[in-house]
């Protein structure tokens, strides 16, 4: 592959906060090797490619950090309905009856092409058929933490805790040392895991050396069914089983008291904000300004596309920087530059790479996006910052490297062909549409 000099009219590293002009980025392999004045790029790297990109903002792709990506092809199937009825009498139903190997890769690809689209390189993963979510990351060469979940309760999938477990590891043990893929354990929720096999969990993540991803705290039914049967509330019970110890990935966090905030920064915990999610399904509002003001690590997360229904992470940084305005009462709460550390640096924070993705910077991987800021939408551009968080629409991107390799170019995917998806998103509506 050539070396690449990327030429946008802004670039924006994320780490320092500073939008550079008359800048060029520079890819070599799978590598940023330099970031420097245009004329000096272009004086050093005479054969280089160049990528023009006169009205873009150049930017770290975007990390998804709570996704259930193979719920594409369940996109719209049930709709306007409560999280547990949702579940448990929709979607487990319909997982049950047809979720197999072939649904999680043709799902998860058919999320992996929308996500690019859409200006994100990578996902923060929680589905059944880690090996199918892992081979459909590498075929599109994207970047994904394959989350392996764990429940105690059967699916075709496996029978029984100890089986999730083991087909975890052996799919961790598979896929060992691809670049692209890395795995965390998941126990899905307080709810539907005991306490014996969260040990087991922490146990097997310190072990191998792995991050753990839950759901928790999604909503108050949770809370109130927790403080019944355990006497606390579940971040409480968690905390006595060690959870909070383990580098631990919170999917959603709506509910939080003061003391449970304090908590979660004092462990470390990062929670993975999912607005969109949370509204669609009355889950709640999340006191997202007050996590990030008591120095929790946010990211923003889609949830999947059956609670969502796209996956599109502009529209949840729009989401999240004005409805931590509109709870806190205060229009300074969460400002655009920290709405878009949480989609990136923060995400790769929480996923434990953000030594290689996450912000613009010399030896990092090559994980970048290009918006077209030229539509009249985002006119007058005095600051694309701003834009980014506030107006951009996600069909501006137009320009993905993922570790270095075009994925998007000129607004049209290099990797996929958008009629095969079509066709197998409608092979599969024609098996689940009967209800």
């Amino acid at each position: 592959m050539p070396t690449q000099i990327l030429l946008p009219r802004w670039l924006i590293p994320i780490e320092p906060r500073e939008v550079l002009t008359g800048h060029a980025l520079v890819i070599k392999q799978d590598r940023i090797i330099a970031i420097l004045p245009a004329a000096d790029a272009l004086a050093r790297y005479p054969d280089a490619e160049r990528v023009e990109l006169p009205e873009h903002a150049l930017l770290p792709g975007l990390i998804n950090l709570h996704a259930h990506s193979a719920m594409t092809l369940l996109r719209g199937y049930a709709d306007d309905l409560a999280l547990m009825d949702w579940l448990n009498d929709h979607i487990w139903p319909a997982e049950g009856a047809h979720v197999s190997d072939e649904f999680v890769f043709d799902g998860t690809q058919l999320a992996i092409a929308e996500m690019i689209r859409g200006g994100t390189t990578c996902a923060n993963d929680m589905y059944f058929h880690h090996g199918a979510v892992a081979r459909a990351a590498l075929a599109s060469g994207f970047r994904m933490m394959v989350g392996c979940s764990v429940l105690e309760f059967p699916t075709p999938y496996a029978a029984d805790a100890d089986q999730y477990l083991r087909r975890a590891l052996a799919c961790i043990d598979e896929f060992q040392g691809e670049s692209l893929v890395g795995f965390t354990l998941a126990p899905h929720a307080p709810y539907s895991v005991s306490d014996a096999t969260f040990g087991r969990v922490i146990t097997l993540a310190d072990e191998l050396g792995v991050g753990i991803h839950c759901h928790i705290h999604e909503t108050q039914d949770e809370i109130d069914d927790s403080l019944r049967q355990h006497g606390v509330r579940p971040l409480e019970r968690l905390a006595r089983l060690g959870l909070l110890d383990s580098p631990l990935i919170a999917a959603h966090m709506v509910h939080t008291t003061d003391a449970e905030i304090a908590l979660l920064a004092q462990r470390g915990v990062h929670v993975a904000h999912n607005p969109a999610s949370n509204l669609k399904l009355a889950s709640g509002f999340a006191r997202i300004a007050d996590q990030l003001a008591a120095g929790i690590n946010v990211g923003i997360g889609t949830d999947g596309a059956a609670s969502n229904n796209k996956l599109d992470l502009f529209a949840e940084l729009r989401l999240t920087a004005l409805l931590a305005k509109g709870q806190s009462g205060s229009p300074t709460a969460l400002p655009a530059w920290q709405a878009l550390e949480m989609a990136t640096i923060n995400g790769a924070r929480a996923l434990g790479w953000d030594e290689r993705i996450g912000s613009l910077a010399v030896g990092k991987q090559a994980d970048v996006i290009a918006v077209d800021l030229s539509n009249i939408g985002t006119q007058p551009a005095y600051d694309p910052v701003s834009h980014l968080v506030y107006a951009l629409d996600r069909s501006q991107v137009s320009h993905v490297w993922i570790a270095g390799v075009p994925q998007l170019a000129g607004g049209e995917l290099t990797r996929f062909k958008p009629a095969q998806l079509a066709a197998n998103a409608r092979r599969w509506q024609a098996r689940i549409a009967p209800r």
